[in-house]
């Protein structure tokens, strides 16, 4: 069953590398159909891959080849939630040790352009809570943060 809504990500030759990334990646991914273009177009030839489908933690994605033409932003992010230390560590790690970028805030690019939020369940509670002092500490020591400390935000969200 093809879904009502499937994310579109522009990639510039790249769908089917980055969808397989993903799929190495994150959980509940998987790479699915690979179609190729039916003839020549702009950016590629008849037979290159022009579009991927593929899953991202249960997400339904399609990859398209559409050219140099356009560029992801951080308009667009997929957000991860993790529950542990490990698991923020792993995701991080393997987006920015694959040719990604850090950012601020949990924030990384990965090496196709596209921004990911790798974001520890924990840092989401500390903001929510209703003793907004705490939250505040727990939201200024993020803000000196690329990558996530969970002990970090635990020891300024207690105080």
């Amino acid at each position: 069953m093809v879904s009502k809504n499937t994310i579109c990500l522009w990639f510039d030759g790249a769908a089917l590398d980055a969808a397989r990334f993903y799929a190495e990646t994150f959980p509940d991914s998987a790479v699915g159909a690979v179609h190729r273009a039916p003839g020549d177009y702009p950016a590629g030839k008849e037979g290159d891959v022009l579009t991927v489908e593929f899953t991202v933690i249960g997400i339904p994605c399609l990859g398209l080849n559409g050219g140099s033409g356009i560029k992801h932003s951080e308009a667009f992010s997929f957000q991860v939630a993790t529950d542990d230390q490990a698991e923020t560590d792993r995701l991080w790690n393997a987006i920015v040790g694959n040719g990604g970028q850090e950012n601020a805030c949990g924030w990384c690019r990965d090496k196709w352009g596209l921004s990911w939020q790798i974001t520890p369940r924990v840092l989401t509670a500390a903001f929510v809570d209703p003793d907004r002092v705490a939250a505040k500490r727990a939201f200024d020591a993020m803000m000196t943060m690329h990558k996530i400390d969970i002990a970090a935000i635990e020891a300024a969200w207690r105080g």
